[in-house]
């Protein structure tokens, strides 16, 4: 069996940049285990595959796997299989606006999808609006030893430790400084300590105030190694979830609010990120984040 594959580089317009994933086309014959060993091939942060929707009126059916299993949601894949499959339909060159519909595990994913000249870009909506996770969270000492990170390094204003899910689960270190965002990184055996009684939990997302770029809000930075990431240089469904983080910490009113994000710069693939959040009654109602993605590679796989 041969299937056709493409890579792209998202959450940027620069190739060799934001977080390189990998689409496989036409997979409704492949299995899960086929998946998974393709995608430890692969030996990217996820792999997507695309397949014949369960619902004509959707345009793809799709899985989305990383090193350590499958995924219900992530929000890098989503942005660049959208990309594509918007692209495939159009000639090159040509503008569009459009929306790609994708079945997801964690539900249905609707993506509006626009090109002006050579740059596309993706708004997805999360499938499941972020909460905060009912779970014992550990001690800001111990998430210092973990991260090579003093304790006066964490937390800033009313933005605390917080375990978030929507789709994935993640849980937030919110950081003083850049110079503390720069210096963590995860320490053994201190971080498999930490993360191990949280339950469901194999990722942290560090974050902090500003940027590079004068418009950014945050910039933050995802370990996942127990998952097969190391660091992850653009993580989607972090992005979204980190909505559910600042309603409490913002104390965000009522109405649409948006924010600019950067991560991957520590790592030398500078990933750049759009979230927004619609919150009603004090609660949030929906959540979209946004990006780029370039093509960079195509081929064919041999099953």
């Amino acid at each position: 069996m041969q299937l056709s594959f493409h890579t792209l580089d998202v959450f940027t317009k620069h190739r060799f940049g934001g977080n390189p994933l990998a689409v496989v086309l036409g997979a409704d014959a492949l299995s899960t285990e086929q998946m998974q060993a393709i995608t430890r091939e692969f030996n990217l942060s996820e792999t997507i595959f695309v397949m014949k929707p369960e619902d004509p009126a959707n345009t793809a059916k799709v899985r989305i796997f990383f090193p350590g299993g499958e995924m219900a949601f992530a929000g890098h894949p989503t942005v660049g299989c959208a990309v594509l499959l918007a692209e495939m339909k159009y000639k090159a060159g040509c503008s569009f606006e459009t929306e790609i519909r994708l079945e997801e595990k964690a539900g249905l994913v609707p993506v509006k999808v626009s090109r002006i000249g050579d740059h596309p870009r993706a708004q997805f909506t999360a499938p499941v609006v972020p909460f905060r996770a009912d779970v014992p969270l550990p001690s800001v000492a111990e998430t210092a030893r973990a991260l090579n990170l003093e304790a006066e390094d964490i937390g800033f204003k009313a933005h605390g430790l917080a375990s978030l899910e929507g789709g994935p689960r993640f849980f937030f270190v919110p950081v003083k400084s850049r110079a503390a965002l720069e210096k963590s990184r995860v320490l053994e055996p201190h971080w498999s300590a930490l993360i191990r009684p949280m339950g469901g939990v194999d990722a942290a997302y560090v974050y902090t105030r500003g940027g590079d770029n004068p418009k950014t809000d945050f910039r933050a930075r995802m370990f996942a190694p127990t998952g097969g990431i190391p660091e992850d240089p653009a993580t989607g469904s972090a992005t979204a979830l980190l909505a559910a983080q600042l309603l409490k910490a913002e104390a965000l009113k009522d109405g649409t609010h948006k924010w600019q994000l950067e991560q991957g710069y520590e790592m030398g693939r500078p990933s750049d990120l759009f979230l927004e959040a619609d919150v009603a009654g004090g609660a949030l109602k929906a959540v979209r984040v946004a990006g780029q993605a370039v093509k960079v590679m195509q081929g064919t796989l041999e099953i």
